[in-house]
């Protein structure tokens, strides 16, 4: 997506520097370079740090150490650079490291992409110490939104889950410079091995096929909850994901779900919306990217969305057909809070069940937009209560006062009871004439 390279953009503008990877001392691909950079370092930088590794024959291992910290973490930085070289299995090196905040998750990602730039090291993994794995993620849990997080910013990692999103995604794909991929997926691995993204649901964007493939052997070992498969067109993309996930999980021992989810960015991805959405058991959602299929079909997306709004409805219909989530793309104005919280209504309206955020404080107005209002809840209540009174009774018609209650009306008002349960807005447990609302 467009929206997510932009967002990354400014990131890096308002650091003031460039990313590792553009410059000629790190992308050359001459056999006479003697160094090799990853990570960033500058006065606005933080949570990240800069390493340059140069490769030696003899002498061992030469440190040098800037950091604002060394005072006080110098010595354990220092025992820990030694102990990743020694697993990538490096002897002989000199390491300078501009420090600016990090933590150890990320300077073992950025010690290790420097040494697989110098095409050392392959075949080998530098891991930091692993946090718990939450609860295996449920296929139908609540995606009403999903942070995007650029995947070569770890500053950005560390508080993600304080926000509350129903998910974070760790993004590889647009929101990474090209020459960073390789140092991102590295970093996201290890983000998914040391950080405590709290209740929210962790996602991986990988790049497009055939890239992505990369992607999935990095960070797949680590179990992510769901993969996010971008610019898919066919369900033949989909099936492709999923064997390599199954191959990598199955070689790993992972024995947790890992699900998909499809973001359709064209023309043609929207026409084969059905076969895509049912192309897998994997697959819980389907999303739609609306910065490149407005591209694709070369009109201006606009904060209406009237040129969106036959794709938008199609892929919301495929899902539901195939019994799958159907999610929205973002919304790019992050300083435009009433505009996102009509398009959130109006997505809900579609029927989408959630979208994604470029920015934590679009958060709590998502939450506003796609919770059930008070008045739906009662109503849907009360519809559950006939519905379970009639059962008790033996009664195959449910009535409400009046008026007789279909069946697709009683499992609408079920699936509106079970939302609202999800989102904390009833007190009991039960879906009975005993629950109440939760107006605390």
């Amino acid at each position: 997506m467009r929206l997510a390279r932009r967002f990354s953009a400014g990131y890096a503008e308002q650091d003031g520097v460039s990313p590792v990877g553009t410059t000629e001392t790190v992308a050359s691909t001459t056999n006479l370079k003697t160094s090799f950079e990853a990570g960033r370092s500058g006065p606005d930088v933080r949570s990240d740090l800069r390493v340059v590794f140069e490769p030696r024959q003899t002498s061992g291992i030469e440190i040098e150490l800037q950091s604002r910290v060394a005072p006080y973490y110098g010595d354990s930085i220092r025992a820990q650079v030694q102990g990743v070289l020694a697993e990538l299995g490096i002897d002989h090196a000199r390491i300078a490291i501009q420090d600016e905040g990090a933590l150890p998750f990320v300077i073992s990602a950025r010690i290790e992409a420097a040494v697989r730039r110098a095409g050392l090291g392959q075949g080998r993994r530098a891991l930091p110490e692993s946090v718990p794995l939450p609860p295996p993620s449920a296929r139908d849990r609540l995606r009403r939104s999903r942070l995007y997080l650029p995947g070569s910013e770890p500053k950005y990692f560390i508080n993600a889950g304080l926000h509350a999103p129903d998910a974070i995604i760790l993004d590889l794909e647009d929101a990474v410079h090209p020459a960073e991929k390789d140092a991102a997926r590295i970093l996201v691995r290890n983000a998914l091995r040391a950080v405590d993204f709290g209740a929210a649901e962790r996602m991986v964007r990988i790049n497009q096929l055939p890239l992505g493939y990369e992607d999935l052997e990095e960070v797949v070992p680590e179990a992510p909850d769901l993969v996010l498969v971008p610019k898919v067109e066919d369900a033949e993309q989909i099936l492709a994901v999923e064997e390599r996930v199954k191959e990598i999980a199955a070689r790993c021992q992972i024995d947790r779900p890992i699900w998909l989810m499809a973001i359709l960015e064209s023309a043609l991805g929207i026409e084969n919306a059905l076969a895509i959405a049912s192309a897998s058991e994997r697959m819980v959602a389907m999303s739609i990217g609306l910065e490149d299929y407005t591209a694709d079909l070369g009109v201006v997306k606009t904060a209406e969305g009237r040129e969106s709004i036959y794709a938008r409805t199609r892929l919301v219909n495929a899902a539901h057909a195939a019994r799958i989530q159907a999610s929205d793309s973002v919304y790019s104005d992050v300083g435009d809070m009433e505009g996102l919280g009509r398009w959130a209504e109006s997505a809900r309206a579609l029927g989408f069940e959630g979208m994604g955020c470029l920015h934590p404080l679009q958060i709590p107005v998502i939450h506003q937009a796609f919770a059930p209002a008070q008045a739906e809840i009662e109503k849907a209540l009360k519809i559950v209560a006939a519905f379970e009174e009639a059962q008790q009774r033996g009664l195959g018609v449910v009535s409400l006062g009046s008026k007789m209650i279909d069946p697709p009306v009683v499992q609408r008002a079920l699936k509106l009871v079970e939302r609202a349960r999800q989102m904390g807005l009833l007190r009991s447990g039960k879906t009975s004439t005993t629950e109440s609302l939760d107006t605390t």
